[in-house]
């Protein structure tokens, strides 16, 4: 068997998931109106900036967390955009566990 057979067969499953196809045709469907891409893409933008910070041991910065706490409220009060951000998360979800999977497999050599 080979690893690198099994990843692209992995890569194929993730493409057809569930959790994958409905993050993507939701993300799709949002992204053709020119302003809802645009408050998504300034609030990933933030949450981004604020991520980093984080992973840099940066002071927290309470002006943006508290920015960014605001524009998700706003955002979830489309329906549509809750859901895009409730795939988001079952999808991440599904991509952390497969890596959690391969990372137990391996903790021996690590």
């Amino acid at each position: 068997m080979n690893v690198y057979d099994t990843a692209n067969r992995l890569a194929d499953e993730i493409r057809k998931s569930d959790e994958y196809l409905s993050y993507k045709k939701l993300k799709d469907m949002l992204m053709q109106n020119n302003e809802t891409k645009n408050k998504i893409e300034e609030f990933e933008k933030l949450r981004y900036d604020i991520q980093i910070m984080q992973y840099t041991g940066e002071k927290k910065d309470e002006e943006k967390t508290k920015k960014l706490e605001e524009m998700y409220g706003m955002l979830i009060q489309d329906n549509q955009i809750k859901e895009y951000f409730d795939y988001e998360v079952k999808f991440n979800v599904m991509i952390a566990d497969v890596n959690k999977i391969i990372a137990e497999s391996i903790k021996d050599v690590l």
